[in-house]
């Protein structure tokens, strides 16, 4: 990004407030730092760069949803472009560009030293030899779309006391309480969040993706404040779950037998780790599926890319 031009826009009929990165108490995070897991890598609104397609740059509070369009419509972003790399094992090449700077490598640091989940059981390349049959495939899985009915979504309101009440359609009520605390730098106390039905959700809504710049917004403003994403912003910004390409071989014995399995396995993360890493943790942990199977061996990875960040999703056979 080489400049932000938002003069206009800010000058426009209903714009109560326009919001950059620098507004932002702590402009970075990842769901998972809360467990202490992880390093935060995600800014809430971009500063530096734009690192995939529909990443967040300012926020404009007006009075009404069509005004604060037209604002938005007014701001002018100067882009320098750089290289970019949307394929996990191109990504983890040397030289290929770095997509986050908390994870230069291209790859989620486990434990702060390990660049993969390791699953190792039995002998499997004693177990090779023995078999019968050995079957060796490539498996590419695209990124889902939860496509839940009801995006996206939360209302942040001033209350009493200096505290403020969010309504909110995510999953996870405290992660999102939590996540919001932190990235406002306010006392999780000053916050009280009000869930309720979800219209569909399926993982993912657990990432807070509204709830921070709404109630900073009420913050900033005094005011209640609206934040729903719209069809194509839930689509470019919410959590898709992620693309994985696996690599597996098996020995199989003619009566039926799986006696071992060799995985090689790359989760695209997208730009930033949401909840990518624990994902891969949920692979390694399914690899041998419903089978007893004696001779294992799998590296998973976590890798990042310039595409949408991935997250979980909830459904029959899934890893994730």
């Amino acid at each position: 990004i080489r400049r932000i031009d938002t003069t206009e826009a800010e000058r426009m009929p209903g714009v109560r407030r326009v919001i950059r990165g620098a507004d932002v108490p702590r402009n970075l995070n990842t769901l998972l730092s809360l467990l202490n897991f992880g390093k935060d890598d995600e800014p809430s609104l971009a500063v530096d760069k734009v690192r995939y397609k529909g990443e967040p740059i300012v926020a404009v509070i007006a009075a009404s949803e069509r005004e604060a369009h037209e604002a938005l419509a007014k701001i002018r972003v100067d882009y320098e472009q750089l290289p970019a790399v949307f394929d996990v094992e191109e990504a983890i090449r040397p030289g290929a560009p770095s997509v986050n700077d908390a994870y230069p490598k291209n790859t989620f640091e486990y434990h702060g030293r390990y660049d993969h989940q390791k699953l190792r059981f039995g002998d499997v390349e004693r177990a090779f030899a023995e078999a019968d049959h050995v079957l060796e495939e490539r498996y590419q899985m695209s990124p889902i779309e939860h496509a839940p009915t009801e995006t996206n979504g939360s209302i942040a309101a001033p209350e009493t006391n200096g505290r403020f009440v969010v309504y909110t359609c995510a999953q996870g009520l405290f992660f999102s309480l939590d996540t919001t605390a932190k990235i406002l730098d306010v006392e999780s106390n000053k916050l009280h969040f009000i869930g309720g039905t979800v219209g569909g959700g399926f993982g993912g809504k657990v990432d807070s993706l509204t709830e921070p710049l709404a109630t900073l917004g009420s913050m900033l403003t005094g005011r209640p404040v609206r934040y729903v994403l719209g069809r194509e912003e839930e689509m470019q910004f919410g959590s898709p779950r992620g693309a994985e390409r696996i690599f597996i071989k098996d020995g199989v014995m003619r009566d039926g037998r799986l006696i071992a399995r060799k995985v090689r396995s790359y989760f695209d993360s997208g730009a930033y780790t949401r909840l990518s890493s624990y994902a891969v943790i949920k692979c390694a942990a399914h690899i041998p599926g419903p089978y007893t199977v004696p001779n294992v061996h799998a590296d998973i990875y976590c890798v990042y890319t310039n595409r949408v960040p991935a997250t979980a999703m909830r459904g029959f056979g899934v890893t994730a």
